[in-house]
C-alpha cells in the first residue's frame, strides 16, 4: 500500500427513491455507501448511517497513526 492509499479513502454513495405500496403510500429514500478500497457496503434509510460508516474508516486511520 502506498502513502496515498494509506492516507486517503474513497466512497461511492448511491441514493434512490422507493415507492411505497402500503396504505400511507409514502415514498422513502434509501441507498448504500461503499468503501471503494475494501468493497465493504452498508445499506441505509437514514443519512446519519452514511456518516457513521465513513467515520469508522476515519477513526481507524487516526487511531493507527497515533499508535504508530
Amino acid at each position: 500500500m502506498d502513502l496515498f492509499e494509506a492516507t486517503n479513502h474513497s466512497f461511492v454513495i448511491r441514493i434512490w427513491l422507493e415507492k411505497a405500496t402500503g396504505p400511507a403510500n409514502q415514498s422513502v429514500w434509501r441507498g448504500h455507501v461503499t468503501h471503494v478500497m475494501s468493497g465493504n457496503r452498508r445499506y441505509f434509510e437514514d443519512v446519519q448511517e452514511v456518516l457513521l460508516f465513513v467515520q469508522a474508516y476515519l477513526n481507524e486511520k487516526s487511531t493507527s497513526k497515533s499508535s504508530g
